[in-house]
């Protein structure tokens, strides 16, 4: 496999018996080179010994050594200055587009990195490194976690990013496709950034101070103002209470007035959600969230503390919702809260990459930092990853470690990349 020969390479994992090139030259290893993972050889500026004699140049590794032709190297002259060729297998002997004959090594992967890699790649349980995890260091798991974290943010970063450019630039707007992202809390996440992004904020600013108007907004766009969206066995309560007919009736005016259209209803989830997630509670909660101009992005970057933005982003329902979770079904008086585990999941699902994403993008160290400070200020999430890798010996004492482990799981785990994680070349070195 030439992706394992990559990385027995790259971490020079060589056996011990003297390398030589296939005409019997010595070969010594002083800097296996960087890794380039985009076209063009496979490592830059290599340091080798061939014959006693020091060449500094690229490396190019294949399974066999015939692939340098099929993969059309002996015509590019980027290949020209490659000093070695290392493959698994030589069955012939290759030459670059001038001509040249280039030094090739044999080199095969040592059984005991290979037999790992298989166990890794095989094993069921999850994770599949878990027998080496209370050996490890607690200073490479720190440092890894660090690197996992950032790495999670950066992606998120992106993520902002590409809000903003479907924001027309706006950054408040992506801000609030952010927030409403996050109120979906996973089952309809997608449904709510498209559902926010359909939202015209500029016309809902119009009507920003009678919180019936935005309410109204809000569930229009959402398609859900149409008697055929209540339960069969709701809609004549619904009809008899007559708050979806006013919502309806205000929803229309104004959608006539702003052109706006909502999205299909059917894409909202209710198929087991707990009551206080359904998506009516939501919107009427960050119907209210922006009522009080608590969802803008100014409010947000003056927060210093974890305190302070749980007292921005905590939010209620309008009145009607209090005794009610979907239209027409009455149920007993409760101001459905934004709940307090819901709130730190805001913080660090939204707010927290926010202020990363504008520090990033301002030059804004001090809101970077910030970031990462609150991070560590907050609890652990607690879900199966989180107990998964805690039942593993990992300690997990902060958000910023909980962050970091869902970036590893999702970004590594899932996708078997283990030849890019930490923990996977501590498992592939070891001895036994």
């Amino acid at each position: 496999m030439e992706l394992l020969l990559h990385y027995t390479w790259k971490h020079k994992m060589l056996p011990l018996t003297e390398l030589t090139t296939t005409d019997g030259r010595q070969v010594e290893i002083i800097d296996p080179g960087l890794h380039n993972r985009n076209a063009g050889p496979d490592f830059f500026n290599a340091k080798v010994k061939v014959g006693g004699t020091m060449w500094v140049g690229n490396v190019e590794i294949h399974d066999r050594a015939s692939d340098w032709y099929q993969h059309g190297h002996d015509r590019d002259p980027r290949y020209d200055n490659v000093v070695l060729h290392v493959c698994e297998v030589v069955d012939t002997d290759v030459r670059n587009s001038s001509g040249h004959y280039l030094p090739q090594l044999q080199l095969s992967v040592p059984q005991r990195v290979r037999d790992h890699y298989e166990e890794l790649l095989q094993t069921d349980r999850y994770p599949p490194c878990y027998r080496i995890i209370p050996s490890l260091p607690r200073l490479l798991l720190h440092s890894w976690m660090a690197a996992l974290q950032t790495e999670r943010l950066e992606r998120k970063t992106a993520d902002i990013r590409r809000r903003a450019d479907l924001c027309g630039g706006s950054w408040e707007d992506a801000y609030f496709v952010t927030l409403a992202r996050s109120y979906g809390f996973g089952i309809n996440s997608d449904t709510f950034e498209q559902w926010a992004l359909n939202v015209p904020l500029k016309a809902v600013d119009h009507h920003r101070d009678d919180l019936f108007q935005v309410e109204a907004i809000f569930m229009g766009q959402a398609g859900l103002l149409e008697l055929s969206t209540v339960p069969a066995h709701y809609q004549q309560d619904a009809l008899n209470d007559g708050y979806l007919a006013r919502l309806r009736n205000e929803y229309l005016y104004l959608a006539h007035k702003f052109g706006m259209k909502p999205i299909d209803a059917a894409r909202w989830n209710f198929l087991r959600l707990r009551p206080q997630n359904f998506p009516h509670i939501r919107l009427s909660q960050l119907a209210n969230l922006y009522y009080q101009r608590r969802a803008g992005l100014s409010a947000l970057l003056e927060c210093k503390t974890v305190d302070e933005l749980r007292q921005l982003l905590k939010s209620q329902v309008t009145p009607y919702w209090e005794t009610h979770y979907t239209f027409g079904s009455l149920s007993a008086r409760n101001e459905k809260h934004v709940s307090y585990g819901s709130l730190n999941l805001l913080i660090i699902n939204t707010a927290i990459p926010m202020l990363f994403a504008v520090g990033r993008h301002r030059h804004r160290e001090d809101l970077c930092d910030r970031a990462f400070d609150l991070l560590e200020q907050l609890k652990p999430e607690n879900n199966h990853i989180i107990r998964l890798w805690h039942q593993c010996g990992l300690p997990v004492q902060s958000a910023g470690d909980s962050q970091a482990l869902i970036q590893l799981k999702r970004e590594y785990c899932d996708r078997r990349d283990c030849l890019r994680c930490r923990i996977g070349y501590e498992y592939l070195k070891r001895n036994d």
